[in-house]
Parts: C-alpha cells; structure tokens; sequence
C-alpha cells in the first residue's frame, strides 16, 4: 500500500486515514444545461417502465418545459420507437447532440447509434455501463427534466446510472400481481444503499376499462401495491390501465399524442421539484 498523502483522491477505499466517503458522481457535459434528474425503474421486465417514461416525458412538455429522456435500457431500447425516431445521433467538437422528438423532446438511446435498430447489442456489463455514463458526461443536453429510463432489475447498468448521475428521485413501476411485494423491496433497498430518495410507486396494468359499461376489470386480480408501498412508507402514486390505444400508438412510433391524465397527480408532484431550483 502507499503512503498516505492525506489526499482521499489518492487513496483507496480501505485507507484508515480517509474522512469523507468516495463520490463516483461524473459531471455531464460542459456544454450541457440539465435540471432535475430521476430515473424510472423497475425491479422486473415487462411491467411497462418505458410507457411511464414516455408519458411522463410528454407531460413534462407539455407543461412548458425543456425534457429529455435517457434510455440507459441499452440491450433492450425501446424509447425511440415510442418516439417514432430513427434517424442517426450526430456529433460535433463539443459532444453527442441529442435527437428531438416531433415535439422537441430530447433522446439519447443505442438504438440512434446503430446502423440497424434492429441490431443486437452483444456488450457485457462493464461496456453497457460505460455507455450509459457516457449518455450522461458526453451528450450536450437542454433539459429542465432528464428521465432516465433504466433497465430492469438491479445490474451493472443500474449501478453505473446510481453512482454516475446526480439523481433527484426515482419512480418504481410495479404490476398488480403477487410477486409486486418482492420486486419493490428489491428496488427500494438498492435506492436505500445508494442513498437515492424515492418519489413513489406507479401501479401499471392495473386494469381494463369495459369499452361498453366502463367497469374496471382487474385482469390480474386485486392490485397488490398498494399494500407493498404502504409497508415502505412509499406513496401509491398512479393506478394505469391496460389501454388497447395506448399499446396503438406505442407501436405507431406515436406516443405524443396520447390522451389521459393518470399520471397527472405525478407530474404535478415532479413540477415542485423544479419550483426548489
């Protein structure tokens, strides 16, 4: 081992003399401007976590302010066909300029970096997680609100986005069924180590509305998340219904234009945010 410098930036983790934690917080761009960072996630696939970043994106602009999405999902992208974008991310001296959406939204996902938005992306863990980074330290954003949409589960990607990116809050999408419990426990104790607060849970898939008596039909059973977010003091913040024109315009590259206000409550919740700047 060296000497000690009494310099904590020369020193490893072990050192007895260190007296402040060690920060992995990267600076993004010089020529960014970014405002208020969250990052949705999820503790399993298929719960629709990029559906409630999209959403969120729009409404956020809609409101008026500059938004951006991250898709730190790099083996799995699917923000840019939310979007209906395709076209090639360019660069300039500065950094990665970031694609805008119809209605100006920004995007940085691997998919506006390939040739073919259908190639795979045989990277292992370490790789995936220097390219998140990079979306953060080399991408010139102007966004009041960055969401960055992560992967699912509590890998090396999440790591990397927990560690590297000054997050002011996270989003858990959960599924009403069962195994909810399990899977938010996992989220909300990777955000206690890391020492990120947590904004709340959004339940997706919640139900069906009956097109013709406009029941809601829980297809999945009781939703289950209520219960789990009151066991961690979390607020249960939306209920989403599984939506045949929403999975429509999803596919149609066209999600800026969907209609319903079941994460309103949210982003009346994420525009305080902005208002503490």
């Amino acid at each position: 081992m060296s000497e000690c410098t009494h310099d904590c930036s020369t020193c490893g983790e072990n050192c007895g003399e260190r007296t402040e934690p060690q920060s992995f917080l990267k600076e993004h761009n010089p020529a960014a401007r970014v405002g208020k960072v969250f990052g949705v996630v999820s503790g399993k696939g298929g719960v629709g976590k990029s559906m409630v970043t999209s959403q969120l994106a729009v409404l956020m602009s809609r409101k008026g302010y500059q938004v951006g999405v991250l898709d730190a999902d790099v083996t799995g992208p699917s923000i840019p066909k939310c979007f209906g974008v395709r076209q090639r991310a360019m660069a300039d001296e500065r950094g990665m300029i970031p694609v805008p959406t119809s209605t100006g939204i920004q995007l940085m996902s691997v998919n506006l970096l390939l040739d073919n938005e259908t190639d795979p992306v045989l990277w292992r863990g370490p790789v995936i997680g220097g390219v998140v980074t990079q979306f953060w330290t080399d991408v010139i954003w102007d966004v009041d609100y960055l969401f960055v949409d992560m992967p699912p589960g509590t890998g090396d990607v999440a790591l990397s986005v927990f560690q590297s990116l000054p997050l002011d809050g996270l989003i858990i999408v959960a599924s009403p069924q069962e195994l909810v419990s399990m899977v938010v426990e996992k989220a909300v104790k990777m955000a206690e180590m890391m020492n990120v607060p947590i904004v709340g849970i959004v339940e997706n898939m919640s139900y069906l509305l009956c097109p013709d008596c406009g029941k809601e039909i829980p297809l999945f059973g009781p939703g289950r998340t209520q219960a789990a977010a009151d066991a961690h003091s979390l607020k249960l913040l939306a209920r989403m219904p599984l939506n045949p024109e929403l999975a429509s315009l999803t596919d149609a590259g066209r999600i800026e234009d969907f209609q319903g206000d079941w994460l309103k409550n949210l982003a009346d919740i994420l525009e305080k945010f902005h208002s503490k700047q």
